[in-house]
């Protein structure tokens, strides 16, 4: 059980360290595979992750580190760990975005401590290299002039609006619910 811990640990921390994009173009890639841009002009800030490195043999785990935004401006830093237990088999890495609707959802993330609760979904974005996309998930539709998520009549769960773009590997596990995440303000904001 030792080693589990120690081999899924080893990747996450790999998956995250070696493989980390710069944050704008996380931003890029999501837009061109279809987090619609609505959400970048009308939501009140988001939280993007570059990279995060998901493992798990029965026992599972998850990390990244993102940076939080605030009507465009970089306010802080965040991290996200994850524990499962159940069927699951593999390892994954994936980029998530966080969209929060209004100034009670962001005050809420970045109180010191969050966590979503069951309820959570993610929309899953699929980038091709030509930037066309697909999508999958809860409340999605598929714009067939540009190819953008359209959900932002009803995409938002309680103030939060996810969306995951996977990176590599497989993992039959695809749940958000369980993530914790931590905050720290910049010290300039």
């Amino acid at each position: 059980m030792r080693r589990t811990w120690a081999l899924l640990l080893t990747f996450v921390i790999a998956a995250t360290a070696v493989w980390a994009d710069s944050y704008s173009d996380t931003v890029d890639i999501f837009k061109k595979a279809g987090a619609s841009s609505w959400y970048f002009t009308n939501s009140y800030g988001y939280a993007v992750f570059p990279a995060i490195g998901k493992g798990g043999l029965i026992v599972g785990g998850a990390h990244g580190n993102g940076r939080v935004f605030q009507n465009g401006q970089y306010v802080g830093d965040t991290s996200m760990t994850q524990v499962s237990v159940g069927l699951q088999i593999g390892g994954q890495e994936y980029r998530q975005i966080i969209f929060f609707e209004d100034k009670r959802a962001f005050d809420d993330f970045t109180s010191g401590n969050f966590q979503f609760d069951a309820g959570v979904s993610a929309v899953a974005l699929k980038a091709s290299a030509s930037g066309e996309a697909g999508t999958t998930g809860t409340n999605t539709a598929t714009s067939a002039n540009t190819g953008e998520a359209t959900t932002h009549g009803g995409g938002y769960y309680r103030g939060l609006a996810v969306f995951t773009i996977i990176k590599g590997g497989a993992m039959a596990e695809a749940a958000v619910a369980g993530q914790k995440f931590t905050y720290t303000p910049h010290p300039q904001s």
